[in-house]
């Protein structure tokens, strides 16, 4: 089994962010030493996926605070929140990137007293600890979600909620790698996922590279999968959940979702506290990013499609809660009625303030 692609590294005060519009063909990494070049390699899907976005968000504080020149601790309280400016508008969907950038600037607050170089050491050690804790997520994701599962079963996934959408072994792929290391021979199809490509070009690459049994189809072959009795569960990810349980997640998420009710198939959310919104009180309150019309209109550098016809192109939908048969957390798996365990959660503090 090959090593996991690591899609960030942060060394030496430089983040070195995978460039994945290039895979599978080519594997390049970008220094990003600026919060302007970390904002722009999330808005241009250098990186992409909830969890990965807020950490980069959190690298690029941390870098932006080492490059400050400010000589107060009130101008380098200004710089800071000008670069958390930002970063926060580089994508408006996933809400781990204000959770992460929130998560800094109370790191900020809380340590007043400091100084300005303690609280740029303060800033980075928060920013390694966002990374570590999404490495932890990932695992117990995995071990939850694998108690789902049983060997040889079928397992559908969308998009890419992988090693490269986070820090660790990703969130709807953590139970399948886990599964493969323990022998049970999973067969995973990853939908190809229009109009960006994520399933082929990156839940395809990773998972075949880490030698699992993955079968490429087209969006449009999921139900066709499904009745034929290849699909034994669907597992997505998700990048923002409301506090009634809506789920959106990249789109033709709902699809699949509306599908496996149909078929009486479980439909799984694989989903990190940090990406549980109990601010948010249902689906259609979560932005949904529109994405440049060229992503749907292009294809490898050709026109496919009337240059004056109208495109529209969400990037995400939003899977109704009752479509979701459990979620799956890394304090465990919850079933329905989610907004209870919602609920629960904002008030114990574990999903942390992103008012």
């Amino acid at each position: 089994m090959n090593e996991m692609l690591h899609p960030i590294v942060y060394k030496n005060r430089v983040l070195h962010v995978l460039d994945q519009r290039l895979l599978p063909e080519q594997t390049v990494y970008h220094e990003r030493t600026n919060a302007r070049e970390v904002y722009q390699s999330i808005k241009d899907m250098e990186l992409r996926g909830a969890p990965l976005i807020g950490i980069a968000a959190a690298y690029g504080l941390a870098i932006h605070a080492f490059s400050s020149l400010a000589n107060s601790p009130e101008s380098f309280d200004k710089d800071i929140r000008q670069a958390a400016d930002l970063l926060a508008q580089s994508r408006p969907t996933a809400v781990n990137l204000f959770w992460s950038i929130k998560r800094i600037l109370r790191c900020v607050r809380e340590n007043k007293e400091a100084s300005i170089h303690e609280l740029k050491e303060i800033i980075e050690q928060e920013a390694l600890q966002i990374h570590h804790e999404d490495r932890q997520i990932c695992q117990s994701i995995g071990e939850h979600g694998l108690s789902l599962l049983k060997p040889k079963m079928g397992l559908l996934t969308h998009c890419n909620a992988g090693s490269l959408a986070v820090g660790g072994i990703g969130t709807a792929t953590a139970p399948m790698y886990l599964g493969h290391q323990k022998g049970y021979q999973f067969r995973i199809y990853a939908d190809e996922t229009r109009p960006y490509l994520q399933g082929a070009r990156l839940t395809a690459f990773e998972l075949k590279r880490a030698g699992l049994d993955v079968t490429l189809i087209c969006d449009n072959m999921a139900a066709l999968v499904m009745a034929s009795g290849k699909v034994n569960a669907v597992i997505t990810g998700c990048d923002r959940v409301a506090a009634n349980g809506d789920s959106a997640n990249k789109i033709g998420t709902m699809n699949l979702a509306i599908l496996a009710n149909h078929f009486g198939i479980p439909f799984y959310i694989a989903a990190p506290t940090p990406t549980i919104d109990p601010h948010t009180p249902k689906g259609t309150d979560i932005p949904i990013e529109e994405r440049p019309a060229e992503e749907l209109r292009m294809m490898h550098g050709r026109s496919i499609s009337p240059e004056d016809v109208s495109i529209y192109n969400p990037a995400f939908d939003v899977t109704p809660h009752e479509l979701i048969s459990a979620m799956i957390t890394e304090v465990g798996i919850w079933y329905p009625p989610f907004d209870e365990k919602i609920a629960s959660l904002a008030e114990k503090g574990i999903s942390r303030d992103q008012k």
